[in-house]
Formats: structure tokens, sequence, C-alpha cells
């Protein structure tokens, strides 16, 4: 592991490299899902990662792939569930859980290649409308959940329920007949996800200007809670998406990203990145590149590619893994 010593403030990323060798040390042997195992450890202490300063904690005890975590996040925010859009800009990350043969074994077989049902983006943008199929256009449909957290941010900073949810195992809505209020039951949205949500939901939190300076601005803090934790190849992209989802709200709201918080549930490692994971443990942590903005952008729907500055990431070289499907 990267000595602490000498270090005045612990550099964040030691908290991931540490709940690394945690797992490894004392986490439990489980079968999984995909028939690979894991070593498993539930419900670690919080990760705790500054935003100030337009910091981005991008890990740097490997090279992340930034491009596929901005046009996932990007993906997601369009509301856009066909995973075939990221694949043709080369972010393969969605192409085993979107293929034929991983969709007859979810019984969804009907759909066609890349339809990944009413995942991430579906339900912060259109929470409880009927999903049909990833062509569909779903305008006006269900509740915008996104755009309610920005509203709530600029307009009720102090709410309790500024939360944008991707786990939706109900599916419930209703329908105005004139004076009543007709609630019907549809088949549970999770069961029709090619995949589950792993990352399930975030509060953002608005810090208050503590003096009346106009140029105290307030800070936009986010916590976000993730049932299933891949270690190795899942959490790095996590932290990075949800830290840029914090900044490109605070952007939008006239607020500073201040800090993003991660709490997970269970937070395992694949027995195939175990000693993948060993090399990365012996890495020294790096300083965390900073975000700038291209242009100012007001509206969360606006933001492209082409608006995020990544200055300063020097990470340590590429560790493979392989991702279990």
């Amino acid at each position: 592991m990267p000595s602490q010593a000498q270090q005045t403030q612990p550099h964040d990323e030691l908290q991931y490299l540490t709940l690394i060798q945690k797992v490894l040390d004392a986490g439990e042997t489980r079968p999984d899902r995909t028939g690979t195992g894991t070593i498993s450890l539930f419900a670690p202490p919080s990760l705790r990662f500054s935003l100030a300063g337009s910091t981005l904690p991008l890990l740097t005890t490997k090279r992340t792939f930034l491009r596929g975590i901005l046009e996932e996040l990007l993906w997601f925010v369009k509301g856009s569930t066909d995973s075939n859009i990221l694949s043709e800009k080369g972010v393969k990350i969605w192409d085993g859980n979107g293929s034929k043969k991983f969709m007859e074994k979810r019984g969804l077989a009907h759909r066609r290649q890349g339809d990944l049902g009413p995942v991430y983006g579906f339900q912060w943008r259109h929470f409880g409308a009927e999903y049909v199929d990833c062509d569909k256009d779903y305008t006006g449909e269900g509740v915008d959940q996104l755009k309610e957290v920005i509203r709530k941010i600029k307009e009720d900073p102090t709410d309790r329920r500024i939360i944008l949810s991707a786990w939706n195992p109900a599916g419930v809505w209703y329908s105005e007949l004139k004076l009543v209020s007709v609630f019907l039951m549809r088949v549970a949205d999770l069961t029709k996800m090619a995949l589950p949500p792993c990352h399930m939901m975030c509060q953002f939190y608005v810090h208050l200007p503590r003096t009346s300076d106009p140029a105290e601005r307030p800070q936009l803090s986010c916590l976000m809670y993730q049932r299933s934790a891949d270690l190795g190849l899942g959490i790095p992209f996590n932290i990075a998406s949800y830290a840029l989802l914090t900044h490109m709200i605070a952007q939008v709201t006239g607020t500073d990203a201040r800090e993003l918080i991660i709490q997970l549930g269970d937070a395992h490692v694949y027995r195939d990145h175990v000693e993948a994971l060993e090399l990365q443990l012996q890495r020294e942590p790096r300083p965390f590149p900073k975000l700038r903005w291209a242009r100012e952008v007001q509206d969360i729907e606006d933001f492209a590619y082409d608006d995020f500055l990544v200055e300063g990431y020097s990470p340590h070289p590429t560790i493979q893994m392989k991702m279990s499907v």
C-alpha cells in the first residue's frame, strides 16, 4: 500500500486503495450472478472526495477511461437506453449487457440488440412512464427527476428531498379522468432492464453561504448509494461520473461543487481482478486533475463532450481487467 507518511492531508484516492486491501484481507468469498466469484465486504465506511477548487477525482493509480465516462454520463442525461449509441462511439462498456445472448438470458428476447430497457437515463428523465422500447420518444412522459433536482437546488435549496433515483421496482402511475384519479399498476421496471441499477440513487445538499458577502456562492454536495460495487472496474467509473454530474449541476445552478460521498452496499473484488489490483496497490496516488469549462452552460441538456476540459491528469499506466457479464 502507498505510505501516508509525511502527508499533511492524505490523498483522497487512498480511501479507495485502503478499501480494496481490506476486502482482499477480510472479505467473504461468495458466488455471484456472473459465475466469476467475488471477495465481498458489506457496507464499508463511506468514501469522501473533495470537489473543491474544480477538483475531479479521476483515479491516478491506473489510467481511467475518461472519454467512456463522459459519453456514458451524457447518454444518461439525455435519457437514452440504446447501448448502440455508445458502442458506435467506441464506448463498449454496455455491449455485453446489450447483446442478444444476454437479453435472451434475462427473458428479454423480444428486444433488439442494444435495447437495455428502462435503465438509468430513462429513470432519471421519465420516471413512471411506461417503457416500450429504446426508439420511442418519451418527451413529456413520466417525472423528469433531473430537472426537478435542478429546480429545487435553485428555488428550495434546503429541501431534504433533492433526490435522483434509478431504482423503480413497482412502476406505479396514475391518469386523471375528469375529477377521479385512476391508479394503475404495471410490470415492475426492474424486470424490464437488461441490468438493474447498481448506483441506485443520490441526494444533493446545498451548503448555504455563511456570510452576506455576494461573492460567496452556495456549495453543492452529492451523496450516492451503490448497492453493488465492482471495485476493480466499476467504482473508478462511478466516482468520476458522479463527480462530473455534481460539477454539471453546480454549473447550471450557480453553485460550486464541494464534495462527493459514496456509500457502498456489497463492495466486492472479482476473483480474476485480484492480481491486477495487487499491482495497483503498489502505486502512489498522484494529484487529481482539475475540471474546466469550455463555455458557460445554463441548461443540463446543452452539455456536449467538448465542454469538459480536464487539466493535469497524469496517471500511472492502464491495468487491464476483464469485465464480468
